[in-house]
């Protein structure tokens, strides 16, 4: 059945049928709006929009992985701040001709991916739309710490990070060439596997500086050196390449570096952290801030692609 043939309502109640509200979540969906625990009494908030066509395809992705990438990306960015998710609110927009069981599996992908982090779903909005599109506003709680900003990084301090880098970059250039392997980076990119525990353990050792790297590490480092004023530098010797995506890049004649430093939508989170001070778990080294302005690797300018801009 499509969309149409059960109308707004009646997907709605399919929706929310398969959503489970956890514990932060005092009222959940059927009323004119939510209403979530925010202990802290700060609530940390982020939205995020997935396009189809520009930020997902249906033919490289099911309905369930594309909701754990959409939640992916918003809860993402609440962990960066220090905070732990509490909950999501979806808007979604679809043609009147769409599968409604698609609808109710990417529900079950949104919904999945926030209970990793004791979230949940708690309600939005529908819509008919000539164009698939999903858009997600994230809470958290920072639990009475300070949020950590783009802003704070300082000259000597060390230059972190926490999940990986390069994976999802790979897959969507294995899937855009056509191919459906190595499955572990086709994977990777269908699903991103998201540090999000490490955000607040971050917070909770005295990061100065973080950031969701969701459009490349070099472009997203940027972002911090720009709201900082100060230089980063990158150390390329600090990132292993998997054999998988070696032997990819080398069948599609491609350096595998550019996936790590460019390459987007794995979520890792980058921090900066007082120098002399073990970094906490989950966290390696990767390099440093200097006085100046600007990203480098290796003390050097980098000449390939830094990261993903929807408008060039």
């Amino acid at each position: 059945m499509s969309i149409a043939d059960i109308g707004e309502f009646g997907l709605i109640s399919r929706v929310v049928a398969r959503l489970e509200n956890g514990p932060k979540v005092l009222l959940g969906p059927g009323d004119d709006g939510a209403v979530v625990a925010a202990p802290d009494g700060r609530v940390v908030a982020s939205t995020d929009v997935l396009v189809e066509g520009r930020h997902f395809r249906r033919d490289w992705c099911s309905a369930a992985d594309i909701g754990h990438r959409a939640a992916a990306a918003n809860l993402a960015d609440i962990a960066a701040m220090g905070a732990e998710p509490t909950a999501l609110l979806v808007a979604f927009c679809a043609p009147p001709d769409l599968d409604a069981d698609w609808a109710e599996e990417l529900a079950a992908g949104l919904s999945a991916e926030a209970a990793l982090v004791g979230a949940s779903v708690v309600g939005g909005d529908m819509s008919s739309s000539p164009t698939l599109t999903i858009a997600v506003t994230a809470l958290g709680d920072l639990g009475g710490r300070p949020p950590v900003r783009r802003g704070g990084a300082q000259p000597g301090e060390i230059l972190a990070i926490a999940g990986r880098t390069g994976h999802a970059a790979a897959g969507y250039t294995i899937l855009s060439r056509g191919f459906r392997t190595p499955k572990a980076l086709v994977e990777a990119y269908r699903r991103p596997q998201v540090p999000y525990g490490a955000g607040p353990v971050a917070a909770a050792h005295g990061a100065t500086a973080m950031i969701d790297v969701s459009d490349g590490l070099l472009q997203d480092l940027g972002h911090i050196a720009d709201a900082s004023l100060v230089a980063i530098d990158v150390h390329s010797a600090a990132f292993e390449v998997p054999s998988q995506m070696r032997d990819a890049a080398s069948a599609l004649g491609l350096d595998p570096l550019q996936w790590l430093l460019a390459g987007g939508e794995d979520h890792a989170l980058a921090a900066t952290f007082p120098a002399g001070e073990p970094l906490p778990a989950g966290w390696a080294e990767i390099g440093r801030v200097y006085d100046g302005t600007g990203i480098t690797v290796d003390r050097k300018p980098w000449s390939g692609p830094v990261g993903w801009d929807h408008f060039r």
